[in-house]
């Protein structure tokens, strides 16, 4: 079964995926990314095209982390693999944890330009998740030292908007270099930064659960509560007796951005 591609004139129709590039709806194959994309953007006139993706956008704690990513000249880094096949830049769910990381330290000197983009459980308690990743991916391309062309968006949904010219592509992070890049290196970043609060906060089991819901994060947020790096707007608070006064709830009629203590 494939899922239908947007029609034409309907609203992101401009940010469609390409023709016989529909939406994978099974466990894909581990596949290098390519240029493809790239190209077709900059025959169009865009001499640069930033590739974003984000990590975090489930997580019960933690930032949402956003990277743009501006390919470099020529073919990216290749890792060594078993059996003489090399690993192929690709989507960071599609690596082993040691390739993450070992992409992490190769592309900085690949790309010709990346920078990232945060927005911390307050901000997204706060203004919700949409506007947050709106938010972060902003802070992440205005720290580009170039302006894009055009932004490249893994997905069919274009959140960010305006005054941004912005293309949508399922399962860009697995075709095109400068989105994989950025899921590589957004991955790598947030996961390091949930790492560093094991130390403090040994019962989450963050090191390895980077803040989404394990056993262990849950066992640890039914006795101990939520940390002061946990999103208090999520609903995993309802679930929580001791905990769900805690529970941090927008009020529609106060305008965006406000929230009440319920």
């Amino acid at each position: 079964m494939r899922t239908p591609r947007t029609p034409a004139g309907a609203p992101g129709d401009a940010s469609s995926a390409l023709p016989g590039l529909e939406a994978v709806t099974r466990a894909p194959r581990r596949r290098a990314a390519g240029y493809e994309i790239e190209e077709e953007l900059r025959a169009a006139g865009a001499a640069v095209v930033a590739g974003v993706d984000e990590v975090g956008r489930g997580a019960w704690a933690g930032p949402v982390v956003v990277c743009a990513a501006v390919a470099g000249l020529g073919a990216p880094p290749e890792l060594p693999g078993r059996g003489g096949r090399p690993v192929r830049l690709t989507d960071s769910k599609l690596l082993l944890p040691a390739h993450r990381e070992a992409f992490a330290q190769a592309l900085p000197g690949w790309l010709a330009a990346h920078a990232f983009g945060e927005s911390g459980p307050e901000e997204i308690d706060e203004v919700g998740m949409t506007e947050a990743l709106r938010r972060a991916t902003r802070r992440a391309l205005e720290a580009l030292p170039r302006r894009p062309d055009v932004v490249l968006l893994d997905g069919a949904h274009d959140f960010l908007g305006s005054p941004w010219r912005v293309r949508c592509e399922i399962k860009a992070d697995q075709r095109s270099v400068t989105v994989a890049a950025a899921s590589v290196l957004a991955k790598v970043r947030r996961d390091r930064s949930m790492a560093a609060l094991e130390d403090d906060h040994p019962a989450y089991g963050f090191a390895a659960n980077a803040g989404y819901p394990s056993p262990v994060h849950q066992e640890a947020l039914a006795e101990h509560g939520p940390t002061p790096h946990h999103r208090l707007s999520w609903s995993y608070l309802d679930d929580l007796p001791r905990w769900r006064h805690l529970r941090k709830h927008r009020d529609p009629l106060a305008g965006s951005g406000q929230i009440s203590l319920l």
